[in-house]
């Protein structure tokens, strides 16, 4: 079953009140991993967002042709972590210049996106996108970002969920999640969960 997303702004919503986003950032597990560490996400789960195919499975999704995006629905408490620092977060593991690919993962379910549920989030996080650009960061390289409303998520399978925690040993996670949990632990460690 996809997520209910809400059809009305959360405009009158207590700072106490959980806000999500959807962020895809190449594998699921290094977004996931990533953001279950930090002090005030209150859910990371690991899915596949937008897409054409209702209740697809990895295999379908790795085959490239769904439309959906390996993504992560991060829900967080604003009192502890803001907009902003979830896409400082964000942007901070995963490469936002590479079209449908991270790393040596290549293909349209790899593409980096943000997938706001509040219509409010979305200035926001265009602003933020643009600071981002001019900031040289990245050079001369575009940034390619999507950033849509979310019109659809499902979970993942199971044993996608909470990977790199059960699995650190694994080759993958190894090479690939651990020196992004690195950068991520030198760049945010105020942001750890205590």
């Amino acid at each position: 079953m996809p997520i209910s997303i809400p059809t009305t702004p959360a405009t009158s919503a207590r700072p106490d009140t959980p806000a999500a986003i959807t962020l895809a950032g190449g594998c699921f597990w290094c977004v996931e991993a990533a953001f279950s560490v930090i002090d005030g996400v209150l859910e990371a789960t690991s899915g596949y967002a937008q897409g054409h195919v209702q209740k697809p499975s990895y295999e379908q999704v790795c085959g490239g042709r769904t439309g959906h995006a390996e993504a992560v629905r991060i829900r967080y408490a604003p009192s502890k972590l803001g907009l902003d620092d979830v896409l400082d977060l964000f942007f901070t593991i995963h490469d936002p210049t590479t079209p449908g690919r991270q790393g040596a993962d290549i293909g349209p379910q790899y593409r980096s996106g943000i997938y706001f549920e509040q219509p409010e989030h979305e200035a926001q996080i265009h602003a933020y996108i643009a600071r981002l650009a001019a900031s040289g960061r990245y050079g001369s390289a575009p940034i390619v970002t999507e950033v849509e409303a979310l019109r659809a998520f499902w979970p993942a399978e199971a044993y996608h969920q909470r990977y790199f925690e059960r699995h650190p040993e694994q080759g993958y996670c190894q090479a690939v999640i651990a020196p992004k949990m690195h950068k991520l632990l030198q760049t945010f460690p105020g942001k750890l969960r205590g």
